[in-house]
């Protein structure tokens, strides 16, 4: 069945599709809404928040622990049935609350896989919708990994919607995924094996702070497996058998569970992009400068989907999103800003970078400044023993280039170093800024 046409398809509903949605809306377009899961995207439902959430009560575990003999007495532990509740409090509204707000705005809203069938027609279920404008904001999935077994494996969100963890755990992949939940799982007190493949984890990140962040690791009982692959996942019982090698010698560990965290890609399977003249590659939907399709000039791809300079994170996935609806409406003069995007692994301590990296400011001549920050103040008051910042400076211009921080006061940090990047402001100019102190901003001018 054909309906009329719509101003706008979009696929997805997540944050790469929200302000191409609500700004279109706006402007009185007739707009049709696909999801082929609940309403509302990874970061709200199966990523970010929830995440975010359980990581919250870790950190609160990890104080507690190092706080000990420092005046504080007793042991908090986790109860995760119950925090698993609290975790959806902030869940369960969402899908409901994201459908009716489309529903009361006078979208039309369908629950199923997307295809096209041509250049600007998309097959729903048994509708067929024509759009003058699609936008594909359909995101990321887990990477297929070579394993035997592989239907074994479990993903990140059944991993934040576990009702029990299990007495052991592993995790297989070496980035953000494996870390931060290895990091959340060992908290509440289960046994963590991470199998990285690779010689160094977390490679988007600078190798000596990770290098710290495994200490620590290690130091709370997640066991990380570097050089190691998984070659094979059996059930056996209640509990299943996962094969592999480490350092080029065989190896097997045992656990209740083994969650994949090697890495994701986009989601663009079952879309039959070849249908709708929309070329891509293994990192996405080719797009110009503007969002926009190279092949299919009706359609627009913003998010993970999309094969840009963007990193796979949520903030840029919502600047993708504001570009691609000002172009819809204003025709195409707005790029995404990707002059500043900030990443942070939500371990405990976490990790953050922002702007150059060490090894290519070396390489430029630039002058890097390292600061261990574990006897500063701010560090020393929480006992935290692994604590430290890397800032680029360039000298001739004093101009800040980049930043690098573990530690318990990362997220404040790396904002603020984004803000500095993001609007070219000096060094000079930091330090005749007075900031509340004791804070962790309060430190910059030490940083600097």
């Amino acid at each position: 069945m054909t309906q009329q046409p719509y101003d706008l398809i979009a696929i997805g509903t997540g944050s790469a599709a929200s302000s191409v949605i609500s700004r279109c809306a706006e402007a009185g377009w007739k707009i049709a809404v696909i999801d082929e899961r609940e309403f509302g995207g990874t970061c709200a439902l199966r990523g970010c928040d929830p995440k975010k959430v359980l990581a919250g009560a870790a950190e609160l575990i990890d104080w507690n622990e190092r706080m000990k003999g420092k005046g504080v007495e007793g042991n908090a532990s986790i109860r995760w049935s119950e925090l698993m509740a609290f975790k959806r409090t902030f869940t369960e509204s969402v899908p409901r609350a994201s459908e009716d707000k489309f529903k009361q705005a006078g979208m039309d809203t369908f629950h199923g896989k997307a295809s096209f069938v041509d250049e600007d027609h998309i097959r729903v279920g048994d509708e067929v919708l024509q759009g003058k404008h699609i936008l594909i904001a359909t995101g990321a999935r887990p990477a297929p990994l070579p394993i035997d077994g592989a239907e074994h494996l479990i993903y990140s969100d059944d991993f934040l919607d576990l009702e029990q963890l299990p007495d052991k755990l592993v995790l297989v992949g070496g980035g953000y995924i494996a870390f931060e939940f290895a990091h959340i799982a060992a908290r509440a007190g289960t046994e963590v094996h991470i199998i990285h493949r690779g010689e160094e984890p977390l490679k988007q990140f600078d190798s000596e702070l990770v290098d710290l962040l495994l200490k620590k690791s290690e130091e709370v009982g997640i066991h990380v497996h570097l050089n190691a692959e998984v070659k094979a996942i059996r059930q056996q019982g209640n509990t299943y058998v996962v094969s592999g090698t480490r350092n080029g010698a065989d190896h097997q560990w045992q656990c209740g569970l083994v969650v994949h965290g090697a890495g994701r890609i986009p989601n663009i399977e079952g879309l039959e992009l070849e249908k709708g003249n929309v070329s891509y590659t293994k990192k996405g939907i080719i797009v110009n400068e503007y969002l926009q399709s190279e092949s299919n000039s009706r359609v627009f791809a913003a998010g993970d989907v999309s094969a840009t300079e963007g990193l796979p994170l949520t903030p840029l996935a919502g600047q993708e999103s504001r570009a691609v609806s000002l172009n819809l409406l204003e025709g195409n003069h707005h790029k995404p800003n990707y002059k500043v995007m900030p990443s942070i692994v939500f371990t405990v301590p976490s990790l953050g970078s922002v702007g150059l990296d060490v090894e290519q400011a070396k390489k430029e001549g630039y002058e890097v400044k390292v600061n261990d920050m574990s006897k500063w103040y701010t560090y020393k008051r929480t006992n935290e023993k692994f604590s430290m910042a890397k800032v680029i400076t360039d000298k001739a211009t004093g101009r800040i280039l980049g930043a690098h921080v573990l530690g318990g006061k990362t997220e404040e940090l790396i904002n603020l170093f984004a803000m500095v990047i993001q609007f070219d402001l000096t060094t000079d100019q930091l330090n005749t800024m007075n900031f509340a102190y004791p804070t962790a901003a309060s430190d910059l001018g030490s940083l600097i």
